[in-house]
């Protein structure tokens, strides 16, 4: 079982990531979100959590569903909900072909 303080460390970090590949500051994040100009800040300096509404809020924000917050493997998830939608078009052989590439760049 998670503790809070795992928990608030976690969310803490995770914002702070997401944010910072976004090249957005907390200041913008926030008033963006409707919240007030220290929302996102107090988040990553742990003197805060988010609601759940909020969470949601800040999820939205970064095109990304809850699960991929809490998907530490994908240091980008909105890149990557981008790149499996476009290849829900393709035919089986071309994501053979990209498959292969994927295959060789990870060599």
């Amino acid at each position: 079982m998670i503790n809070i303080d795992e928990l608030e460390n976690f969310l803490s970090k995770r914002i702070a990531q997401l944010r910072t590949a976004k090249g957005v500051s907390a200041r913008d994040m926030s008033l963006t979100i409707g919240q007030g100009a220290a929302y996102i800040n107090n988040i990553e300096n742990k003197k805060t959590l988010p609601s759940m509404h909020g969470f949601f809020y800040i999820c939205e924000y970064f095109n990304i569903s809850p699960k991929d917050f809490f998907d530490v493997d994908s240091a980008a998830p909105e890149k990557l909900n981008e790149v499996i939608t476009d290849m829900k078009a393709l035919t089986p052989l071309q994501l053979d072909n990209i498959s292969r590439v994927i295959k060789d760049v990870k060599k």
